[in-house]
């Protein structure tokens, strides 16, 4: 029941949103899909401590931030969990600020701005960071800001790269891994432009390479398409986390639950999908039991798949080979250009030319 009465109420506000013109994707992440999100978060969570703090750097009504919560306070109420949030569309944080206000937490902590180009929380670390960043959308509109703080340096959000300028969810990536307490955890959901965006040595690519060299990437989940109720799209969980346990160290776990979902009776918009508890149970299983090769469910229906990698296999540097061009005499005339090559692992290279 709550579970609807949560689409009905985010569905009024896409329409309402979407009436003026607001920019897919911008707001509406489903309760089925947010469920998954805190579950994976919070599966090898220690909930015997006596408070967490929760972050969402791109709130919208603030409802990653309740069922974080309610999740939490499900396993354990004793749990003191603090929420902080920030917004910058003004209709949707003034219903994120009452929001909190109506559930006893402190409305200061919810914040108005532009969280890439005005920081509310600079210098606050947190447990767990959950968030839905808009996709596709440019941030030329913060560009002089999060250029100015890049040049900084290492101590900045930024400063490990910069994606392209019509796409700036790995800018929120970034700071959210800033936000995140030395063992702290956190769960984004992309489009697929950040699995493969930019050549080797690009913005994007270094932004990959800073996640997966410091051994930050702990499992991409692939959600099926129509899961949302204003893009088609197919979608993925990342989780990230600072301090993974030593059977996750050094490997990165890719979950495919592009089959593991259940159709909607009725859509709400192009939400056609549903994540139900028998397709949350199958995938935060996957998670937990971190096997390679592995299938859960039933392959002629609902199901997901468990594959395991050595993080060094994501690794991937181009390379220009030369070759000399001769004459009928042997005489070097010209250099030809243009083969690349992967260099995979870190033990033993392997490299493919084409």
């Amino acid at each position: 029941m709550a579970v609807d009465c949560g689409y009905i109420f985010e569905d009024l506000v896409r329409c309402f949103s979407e009436s003026f013109g607001e920019e897919a994707g911008a707001h509406f992440t489903s309760r089925d899909i947010i469920y998954l999100m805190t579950d994976l978060l919070l599966a090898d969570a220690n909930l015997d401590i006596g408070g967490m703090t929760v972050y969402d750097m791109t709130m919208g009504t603030s409802q990653m931030l309740s069922c974080m919560e309610e999740r939490i306070h499900d396993l354990n109420s004793d749990i003191e969990v603090t929420c902080f949030g920030q917004e910058f569309n003004p209709s949707t944080y003034a219903i994120a600020k009452a929001d909190m206000m109506i559930r006893g937490g402190d409305p200061d902590n919810m914040r108005f701005g532009d969280t890439l180009s005005d920081d509310q929380f600079e210098g606050f670390t947190f447990d767990y960071c959950t968030f839905n960043p808009p996709f596709g959308i440019d941030w030329k509109r913060e560009q002089k800001k999060v250029e100015e703080e890049a040049a900084r340096g290492e101590q900045d959000r930024f400063a490990p790269g910069l994606p392209k300028i019509s796409d700036g969810q790995q800018l929120f990536v970034l700071n959210g891994l800033s936000k995140l307490v030395p063992y702290g955890k956190m769960a984004i959901i992309q489009n697929g432009s950040p699995l493969f965006s930019g050549d080797a040595g690009s913005g994007p690519s270094e932004i990959r390479r800073y996640i997966l060299e410091n051994d930050w990437l702990d499992c991409i989940v692939q959600l099926s398409t129509d899961m949302f109720m204003n893009t088609g799209i197919s979608t993925y969980i990342w989780i990230c986390s600072k301090n993974k346990p030593a059977y996750r160290e050094g490997k990165v776990q890719l979950i495919d639950a592009s089959h593991c979902y259940e159709a909607r009776r009725k859509s709400i918009g192009t939400k056609r999908n549903d994540i139900t508890d028998k397709c949350r149970e199958l995938i935060v299983n996957a998670y937990g039991s971190f096997e390679n090769c592995a299938v859960y469910g039933d392959k002629s229906g609902i199901y997901c798949e468990s594959k395991i990698f050595e993080t060094v296999e994501f690794g991937y540097n181009k390379i220009v080979v030369e070759r000399t061009q001769r004459d009928e005499n042997g005489e070097i005339v010209s250099f030809r250009y243009g083969c690349t090559g992967r260099i995979y692992g870190s033990t033993g290279i392997v490299s493919e030319f084409v």
